[in-house]
C-alpha cells in the first residue's frame, strides 16, 4: 500500500479568511486565500489548517456542551507548563476574539470558542 500522509484539518465556517486570521494570531503563519471559498494556514513547525466557506444561512455552529448542537471536532493547544503561561495564552486568544466556555483549572485545560463557534482548548502541559 502507498503511504498515506496527513495533509490538513479543514474547518467549515462562514468567513474563511477571518477565521484563518484568528488562528494565525493564535499560532502564527500567514493565511493564503485560493479564493473566497478556501483559505490555508501553514503553521510554523506545525500542521496545516484549511478553512472552507459554508454559506452563513447554512452554517450552524456547535454549542459546547450541548447534545443537540455538538462539536464536530476540537483543537488542543499546548499553552505551557505553568498557569501563568496559560493565563497569558488566554489573554491573547480572548484579545483575538475567542470566547471562554469553561475554566476548570484542576482539569489542566480551559475551553474556548473561536469566532465561528468551534471549540478549542488551551492545555497546561508538563514538559
Amino acid at each position: 500500500m502507498t503511504a498515506i500522509r496527513f495533509r490538513s484539518t479543514v474547518i467549515d465556517c462562514p468567513d474563511p479568511l477571518a477565521l484563518a486570521g484568528f488562528y494565525a494570531g493564535v499560532l502564527g503563519g500567514t493565511p493564503r486565500a485560493a479564493d473566497d471559498e478556501w483559505v490555508v494556514l501553514d503553521i510554523p513547525d506545525g500542521p496545516r489548517i484549511a478553512f472552507q466557506r459554508v454559506p452563513e444561512a447554512e452554517y450552524t455552529p456547535p454549542e459546547w456542551p450541548r447534545a443537540d448542537r455538538p462539536q464536530q471536532f476540537h483543537l488542543d493547544f499546548d499553552a505551557g507548563s505553568t498557569w501563568e503561561a496559560v493565563d497569558a495564552a488566554e489573554s491573547a486568544v480572548l484579545a483575538l476574539g475567542a470566547r471562554l466556555l469553561q475554566k476548570v483549572d484542576e482539569e489542566d485545560f480551559r475551553v474556548y470558542a473561536d469566532p465561528a463557534g468551534h471549540p478549542f482548548c488551551l492545555c497546561r502541559i508538563d514538559h
